[in-house]
């Protein structure tokens, strides 16, 4: 089974950069995008072949917002807004036979640190939620997490230590994820290597230099260990100002 998953950082946007082809190009069992920005509106025919959709945009228009594109039928659906009290579209969760897929767009404690205090009341109950599924099926997560766990997720660690994304309270909260034994794919199978980021500033030539943030991700819980078959970074898929991750797992 292949899943992908892609901040697209607008929709409409992305759909004039290529989008469908590269979608179409990569063939996922299953995608989940993050920031959509859009309401309850279809791509047209550009994911035809994906027969269950599953949209939940932001109430505020034009902003944050999650969708699942699937060619399984999921069991059952809960949105964020249910699950967490969730306004802002950030949060899907799919139940499968094996797994529960959670699409998650994590939120920034932006500039300035201003929505910090916000973020770390949201990843604690962002956690107690993963821990209430998983005492039922093992969770699969990804999404923007919109925060770099270690140093070598970043390019520049020591100009970003108090910026957002990168601040110790954000990595602290990623330790939690680890400490309960979710696994971060990607490092499961690139532990020690360097310059692999999926956001990149549109200032400067960021993408162009490779002075970047891994802040996208895949994470499954330990007992899906020995399902791992590969977990990507697709750098070279443009379009938003992030890249696509893939994980492909052996059910």
């Amino acid at each position: 089974m292949k899943l992908l998953s892609w901040n697209v950082n607008g929709i409409r946007s992305i759909l004039t950069k290529g989008f469908a082809r590269a979608i179409e190009q990569e063939n996922p069992d299953i995608l989940c995008l993050q920031e959509i920005k859009i309401d309850h509106e279809k791509i047209d025919k550009s994911l035809h072949n994906y027969e269950h959709q599953i949209w939940n945009p932001a109430e505020k228009k034009g902003y944050s917002g999650t969708a699942i594109f699937s060619k399984i039928k999921p069991i059952s659906i809960k949105l964020g807004s249910e699950l967490l009290g969730d306004k802002e579209g950030r949060v899907i969760v799919a139940e499968f036979e094996k797994f529960y897929l959670v699409n998650v767009y994590t939120p920034n404690s932006r500039r300035g640190l201003t929505r910090l205090g916000n973020r770390m009341m949201w990843d604690k109950k962002f956690m107690e939620l993963l821990k209430k599924l998983e005492k039922h099926k093992p969770i699969i997560f990804c999404g923007d997490l919109n925060v770099a766990h270690t140093t070598i997720d970043i390019a520049r660690p020591k100009e970003n230590t108090k910026n957002a994304g990168f601040t110790i309270e954000e990595r602290l909260d990623f330790d939690e994820y680890i400490k309960h034994g979710f696994i971060d794919t990607f490092r499961f199978q690139h532990p020690e290597e360097k310059n692999h980021y999926t956001w990149w500033s549109y200032m400067h030539n960021a993408r162009e230099k490779n002075i970047g943030w891994r802040i996208d991700y895949f994470c499954v819980s330990q007992s899906l260990k020995n399902k791992i078959t590969n977990a990507e970074i697709l750098k070279n898929l443009k379009g938003s100002d992030h890249c696509p991750v893939s994980l492909i797992m052996k059910f």
